[in-house]
């Protein structure tokens, strides 16, 4: 785990069908709405396509593939992260359905991570009466 993901401080919460994920913002470059997606023939079946983000070639990953999650969702909004967390230092988006928000997070909130082994989820966000799983993308591409 590398020492970025080791922190607590703001996440940024969205949606993947019907539950609430964060990441760090230290991650995100930016938020941006869903573009024109152009297909790669042969890419994994994650990867949803690569559009032009000012620029650079920015693939665009379904986290809800990497994760298992059944929800289809409408897929509306793109979160770029800094290429320096991909391992082959390429610039990737996560496509999903709504952004909500940065929130603050203490230690008194988090919960170690139930039975990932693959150590892409960080942790359970403890917040009122609704928890969020807390995902780690470095870890997630660095096994992609």
């Amino acid at each position: 785990m590398s020492a970025q993901s080791a922190t607590t401080g703001q996440v940024l919460e969205f949606a993947l069908g019907a539950e609430t994920y964060c990441v760090s913002i230290d991650y995100v470059t930016e938020i941006v709405d869903v573009g024109d997606l152009t297909q790669v023939p042969n890419a994994p079946r994650y990867v949803e396509g690569v559009m032009d983000l000012r620029g650079r070639t920015t693939s665009i990953v379904d986290p809800k593939v990497v994760f298992g999650i059944d929800d289809a969702g409408a897929g509306k909004r793109v979160i770029v992260f800094d290429p320096d967390i991909v391992k082959n230092q390429s610039a990737v988006g996560w496509l999903v359905d709504e952004v909500d928000q940065v929130v603050q997070i203490t230690p008194d909130q988090i919960d170690g991570s139930p039975g990932n082994d693959a150590g892409s989820i960080h942790g359970v966000v403890k917040r009122d009466e609704a928890f969020v799983i807390w995902v780690d993308p470095a870890v997630v591409h660095s096994e992609a």
